[in-house]
């Protein structure tokens, strides 16, 4: 890993007038402008900009800045102390899990003081990336009095004419919120949310001539502070910053954030781009997080796993059952077998038997937890082995002794402060007995994987379990699969737990070849095969050979083609290999003629495409010889998809 800070000579001259002093910060490719204003009655607004200059567009409007604690006031009568110097921001990194694996990232950075009504200080920084913008608020200062946000000013402003795909906010119950609403498709500015409990982060949004793109979210929650949300309206556009529902996490816990000082805050994090495509392939959520605490990553193992809850909720307690998912995992080359809720009242053997058994077969076992402690009261075994430090410490060692891998922890239903702190503690203390992470019932990731590099994967989107519990999935699956990589996966791993081909107990209306494509179409460290050991190991010789080969890790990823909402085609290189997948979120069949871009390089590549078959499940596999720069057709079926491997010709 490389940084690079350099300091400009160049001193910044604020636009003066009688009313208002203005900074602006440009990205060193001179696409995004962020711009802050200071009026006369010292309230803080901003404003970003996108685009060359000459050509920018306004892509959120004029919108407030600040916050209010108790009883200090950060929102209004501000003067401005100083303002630093430009200085350009250049970073490299590693990543063993994600959309690429050598990062890089280009930013302008700024830092504003100010002095509120009463003489005390904040400091806002803001960058100008070249993929996006970002902010945030910094409370200098010591001591050992803790400060409480009461209400946070902090909006984002967008175009009347604007479009936007967003996810309401869910209510808290025994199972929720886990930002597993479904996203609503392209509605205009100022849509309600139809819950009443705002709009959850990432939202995406295009202006109205469809030129400029970008994302909105938050990046770096610390232990000191909650997981924010959108306002549920937006008066004249602007929708602003909120604070989880009290009655999440069973009622435990604050919901307005405290810290002592000096106080850090999260980053507010705009992505933008002149196509969908843009947002996808960024990584600016990582970018601005810390870097890795990891002194060696060596141990962080991302892979495929086998999963039998999704085809048999009870299995985690037959220990006979497991032994058939741990055999589909050695006869598949997968690296994974994860034993599900209620692994510790297991008949039929127990989990040091099924341990042996894996080791035997040379799969590695992870496990699932409850979360456990005041924010659920869901009895699945074992709970309350993770919310205490103590005992959490005790659990990883024996994990460590028992040759276990890895940690599913789930139902955690709570965005406020406290809960942070549990998954910063979970990931803190896993680090120093080398355990793998996968949350589940979570936030949305907000970067943590970079700093916490065995963070492998998250869920915290309405996946495949939804096939046994709700109805209305089949008919929405199809549209939310063609969203979710522009707006949920853009942030960070996604534990969907793809690739079910079985009828569970409400049918698919995905085709086959639609489920395949999401082993490539969705990101994460841990790719959960979620259906049956029958359904992997009676598929034809190109499919089965394609799940034997698909990785969890890329070297790079490209958007070939795709709409939120209609579909997707994505590119993602490991090694030598290109895996390119698409789907069809319509219920219409749909054609369409794809290019290969300059990605790929040169020379020539077999491509083995796995695509529909004469009937939603059937397959039609086909070999063509491509190149940069060539095309070929693909013909969807009604939510319709395809996949193969591009290998180079010798």
């Amino acid at each position: 890993m490389t940084l690079l800070v350099t300091a400009l000579t160049l001193c910044l001259s604020p636009a003066t007038s009688a009313k208002t002093e203005s900074w602006s910060v440009t990205s060193p490719n001179g696409q995004v402008k962020m711009t802050v204003q200071l009026a006369s009655k010292g309230t803080l607004t901003y404003r970003v900009e996108h685009g060359a200059e000459g050509h920018r567009a306004v892509v959120i409007t004029d919108s407030p800045l600040g916050f209010r604690l108790q009883p200090e006031n950060f929102a209004r009568n501000l003067k401005l102390k100083s303002a630093s110097e430009l200085r350009i921001i250049e970073e490299a990194y590693t990543m063993p899990h994600g959309k690429r694996r050598e990062c890089r990232n280009q930013a302008q950075h700024l830092t504003l003081a100010f002095r509120n009504e009463n003489g005390l200080p904040l400091e806002l920084d803001v960058r100008a990336y070249n993929d996006g913008a970002a902010f945030r608020y910094r409370l200098p200062g010591s001591g050992s009095t803790a400060h409480t946000m009461e209400t946070e000013a902090t909006g984002f402003g967008l175009p009347q004419d604007a479009r936007l795909w967003m996810q309401p906010s869910d209510k808290a119950t025994t199972y929720s919120p886990a930002y597993e609403t479904y996203y609503e498709n392209e509605i205009p500015v100022g849509t309600p949310a139809p819950l009443g409990l705002g709009w959850a982060f990432p939202v995406l949004f295009r202006t109205a001539d469809a030129q400029h793109w970008g994302l909105i979210t938050e990046a770096n929650v610390g232990t000191n502070f909650c997981a924010s949300r959108l306002s549920s309206t937006a008066p004249n556009g602007v929708y602003q910053v909120s604070q989880p529902d009290p009655a999440e996490g069973n009622g435990s816990g604050s919901s307005k954030p405290a810290s002592t000082l000096p106080w850090e805050m999260p980053w507010r994090v705009v992505i933008l781009g002149s196509s969908p495509a843009a947002i996808v392939e960024s990584t600016l959520v990582n970018d601005v997080c810390p870097p890795s605490q990891l002194k060696d990553a060596s141990w962080v193992r991302p892979g495929r796993v086998a999963w039998s809850w999704w085809s048999d909720p009870p299995s985690p307690k037959d220990g006979m059952k497991q032994r058939k998912f741990i055999d589909l995992a050695a006869e598949m080359g997968w690296e994974y077998y994860l034993v599900d809720a209620n692994w510790t009242i297991m008949d039929n053997g127990n989990i040091h038997d099924l341990i042996r058994y894996a080791k035997s077969k040379n799969v590695s076992v992870l496990l699932w937890y409850n979360s456990g402690g005041p924010h659920n009261v869901v009895t699945e075994k074992p709970r309350d082995c993770l919310c205490y430090p103590e005992v959490r410490r005790f659990e990883f060692d024996l994990l460590r002794q028992w040759g276990v891998k890895g940690v599913k922890v789930d139902f955690f239903q709570s965005d406020k402060q406290d809960v942070m702190a549990q998954y910063h503690g979970i990931l803190r203390d896993a680090a120093d007995y080398q355990i793998m992470v996968n949350f589940h019932g979570c936030t949305l990731p907000r970067g943590w994987s970079r700093t916490w590099p065995h963070l492998v994967a998250m869920e915290a989107v309405r996946g495949a379990e939804c096939y046994i519990f709700a109805p209305e999935f089949p008919e929405k699956a199809p549209g939310q699969n063609a969203i979710t990589p522009f707006t949920r996966n853009v942030v960070g791993p996604m534990d969907y737990t793809p690739v079910t081909f079985s009828d569970n107990k409400y049918p698919h209306q995905t085709t086959w070849a639609h489920e395949l494509a999401l082993s490539v179409v969705f990101e994460s460290g841990w790719l959960h095969f979620a259906d049956k050991p029958e359904a992997y190991l009676s598929l034809p010789a190109a499919p089965k050979e394609f799940l034997k080969q698909v990785p969890t890790t890329w070297d790079e990823t490209h958007v070939v083609a795709g709409y939120p909402g209609q579909g997707i085609v994505v590119a993602r290189r490991k090694g030598t290999l290109w895996f390119l997948a698409g789907i069809n979120g319509q219920k219409q069949p749909r054609e369409e003629t794809l290019q290969l871009g300059p990605w790929l390089g040169t020379g020539k590549y077999l491509f083995t495409r796995i695509g529909d078959g004469e009937t939603p499940r059937s397959f039609a596999t086909e070999n063509l010889t491509l190149g940069a720069g060539d095309t070929f057709p693909v013909k969807y079926l009604p939510c319709g998809g395809f996949a193969g491997v591009l290998k180079p010709v010798q």
